[in-house]
C-alpha cells in the first residue's frame, strides 16, 4: 500500500493503514458474499468519515438498491439536457466541489423524482473518485426557481428519508454546505418534512438565500467559482450544465459496473479517468 496507491500524502498512510485494516476485516464480516474490497475503494468511506471505521460502514446501497441499479446517464438525458445540474469546474476556496441544481428545470410530468435523485448519485459516485473530494467534500446550491406543486407532490416521506440518508452519513462525501436559492413560500412545508430527518450538523449547514440570492452567496463564494447567473464571473451555467452532461455520459460504462457490482467497488486506472479538473475548466474558460 504506497501513498500513490491511497492518492494521499505521507502523513495520511499510518492511521489510514490502520482505518483500512479495521474497515476490511468488519467489511468482510458483515458482507459474506464480498470476498475482496480494493483499498481504493475502502478509503473512499475512510476520509469521507475521517478515518472513523464504525460511520464507514454504513452504506446507502443496503438501503436504496432500487435507486442504486439506476445509473445510467443516457436514461435521464432529456432531464441533462435541460440544463438541470452541473458540477462546476473550478473548486472553492477550501477545496469543496460546488454543485449546482436547478429545479426548475425539472418538469416532474416527465420525470419521476427518484430518476431526478438518481442524477445526484450518478455526480455522487464520479466526483468520491477524487481525493482532493474525498477530503475536501461538497457544496450544494439548490435554484428553487420555478418550484411547484407538481414537485412537491413528487417528494413524498419515503423518498424524503432516502435523500436525508445519502446526505447525512450512507455516502463517502462530506456535505459541508447546503445553499437554497430562489425558495418560494410553498416550498416551507415540504422542507419543514425533510428537516426533521437531517441530523443536526446538516441542518447546521443549510442556508436559505431568498430571491437575492446574488448578495448573499457572494459571502461563501468567491466570483471566479460561481456563474455570472449566480452573482460571480465563472462560464456561465448554461455551458458548465452541458460540460458536465457530457462528462456523465463518457462514465456510462464506469457507472454501469459501479451499478451492477454488489458494493460498487470498482478500480479504475489512472489513464482511463475523465478528463482532469484542470482541462476541464480551461476548456469551459476557452468556450
Amino acid at each position: 500500500m504506497s501513498g500513490s496507491e491511497l492518492g494521499g500524502g505521507p502523513e495520511d498512510l499510518e492511521p489510514l493503514g490502520r482505518g483500512l485494516v479495521g474497515l476490511r476485516r468488519r467489511a468482510l464480516q458483515e458482507l459474506a458474499s464480498v470476498r475482496i474490497f480494493s483499498d481504493q475503494f475502502l478509503t473512499k468511506f475512510l476520509r469521507a468519515r475521517d478515518l472513523d471505521v464504525e460511520l464507514s460502514l454504513k452504506r446507502w446501497r443496503r438501503e436504496s438498491p432500487e435507486i442504486s441499479r439506476c445509473l445510467s446517464p443516457s436514461s435521464v438525458l432529456g432531464l441533462l439536457n435541460t440544463t438541470y445540474h452541473a458540477v462546476l469546474p473550478q473548486r472553492d476556496h477550501s477545496g469543496s466541489r460546488v454543485l449546482i441544481y436547478r429545479i426548475g428545470q425539472w418538469d416532474p410530468k416527465d420525470w419521476l423524482a427518484f430518476q431526478v435523485f438518481s442524477v445526484s448519485l450518478m455526480t455522487s459516485e464520479i466526483i468520491s473518485m477524487e481525493t482532493e473530494t474525498q477530503t475536501q467534500g461538497l457544496k450544494a446550491i439548490f435554484d428553487l426557481q420555478g418550484w411547484s406543486l407538481g414537485h412537491a407532490l413528487q417528494v413524498n416521506p419515503s423518498l424524503a428519508r432516502k435523500i436525508s440518508s445519502v446526505l447525512s452519513d450512507s455516502f463517502p462525501l462530506k456535505v459541508r454546505d447546503i445553499h437554497l436559492v430562489n425558495e418560494p413560500m410553498f416550498f416551507r412545508p415540504v422542507f419543514a418534512m425533510i428537516r426533521p430527518l437531517l441530523p443536526d450538523k446538516i441542518r447546521k449547514r443549510i442556508h436559505m438565500h431568498g430571491a437575492d440570492f446574488k448578495d448573499t452567496l457572494s459571502d461563501f463564494f468567491s466570483p471566479s467559482v460561481l456563474p455570472p447567473e449566480y452573482g460571480g464571473e465563472g462560464p456561465g451555467i448554461e455551458g458548465v450544465c452541458q460540460a458536465w452532461t457530457n462528462k456523465l455520459l463518457q462514465s456510462e460504462t464506469v457507472l454501469q459496473q459501479i451499478a451492477t457490482h454488489p458494493t460498487g467497488d470498482i478500480t479504475i486506472p489512472p489513464e482511463d479517468c475523465w478528463i482532469s479538473e484542470t482541462v476541464e475548466a480551461e476548456q469551459l474558460l476557452e468556450g
